[in-house]
């Protein structure tokens, strides 16, 4: 039989965003409410919970959605274990990506459904579930968090937002690139480019990506990896490099650099600068 094992984050600059992901054999949820969504995804094995009046069973992949206030439980509907990642965001945050996305009402996201099957959704949650795990920068963590749950509200919701139309803006753009190449060192936040163009998060992320083919966090990274390179070349110490470039750690340096470059910072150093790394 499986241990039961949970682990759980906060990620502090989102709302202070709690995430758990658990693997659970024989514990058993007792029927319990929260003043915020829980929003998940089962990973492996199948679950059952019930949600006000209604049971549940929910099956490898599935997602569920338990708004606020909504009395619920849950376990294993097996003997065997089953393993799930969780979101715990507040109301008035999906409330806020709602507004974005073109509802003007105000009202708290409602869902038609307390469990989905949709392969694609679920992999994109448990991809930002890793995401906001992981040491990546708050740029990338706001606009994988807004990006993803915009796509849940846009299927599921029972009222759709109808997403605004979208204009180029080619000069805007080019004055939201100006301002990430003079502060890439700077621990950039969404909510920074937004307000200096004076749109919303969502709007800005839609544009951008048309504009450029990259979303925002990306092309900082991009900048940031070019600043390297050129640092590199000096005798400078990888940590202090990473520090200099607004990179959060030499880890945080060296995934980045071998996702673009296909090598790690000090091999590059060895190849094509002639000095030890």
């Amino acid at each position: 039989m499986n241990a039961e094992i949970s682990q759980m984050w906060c990620v502090t600059h989102l709302n202070q965003l709690e995430l758990l992901r658990a693997t659970y054999t024989t514990y058993a949820y007792k029927r319990h409410f929260h003043d915020y969504f829980a929003i998940g995804v089962i990973e492996d094995g199948v679950q059952t919970f019930s949600a006000g009046r209604d049971q549940y069973v929910n099956p490898t992949g599935g997602i569920f959605i338990i708004p606020p206030g909504e009395a619920h439980d849950g376990q294993s509907a097996t003997d065997e274990s089953f393993t799930y990642s969780v979101f715990y965001p507040q109301a008035t945050d999906l409330q806020q990506i709602a507004m974005e996305m073109g509802d003007r009402s105000g009202t708290l996201p409602d869902f038609n459904h307390s469990t989905i099957q949709d392969t694609a959704m679920s992999q994109a949650l448990l991809r930002l579930h890793q995401r906001l795990r992981a040491d990546t920068s708050r740029l990338e963590h706001d606009s994988a968090f807004l990006h993803t749950f915009g796509q849940l509200l846009r299927r599921y919701a029972a009222q759709r937002p109808t997403l605004p139309t979208i204009h180029r803006e080619s000069q805007m753009v080019t004055r939201l690139r100006g301002y990430m190449d003079e502060h890439y060192a700077d621990d950039i936040r969404l909510s920074d480019l937004a307000n200096h163009v004076n749109w919303s998060p969502f709007y800005l992320l839609r544009v951008f990506r048309q504009e450029v083919g990259l979303p925002p966090h990306a092309y900082l990274e991009s900048i940031r990896i070019r600043e390297v390179q050129r640092l590199i070349a000096s005798e400078m110490p990888l940590v202090d490099i990473a520090y200099a470039t607004g990179f959060s750690s030499q880890s945080h340096l060296t995934n980045a650099f071998k996702r673009f470059i296909g090598t790690t910072p000090g091999r590059y150093r060895a190849i094509f600068c002639k000095t030890a790394a």
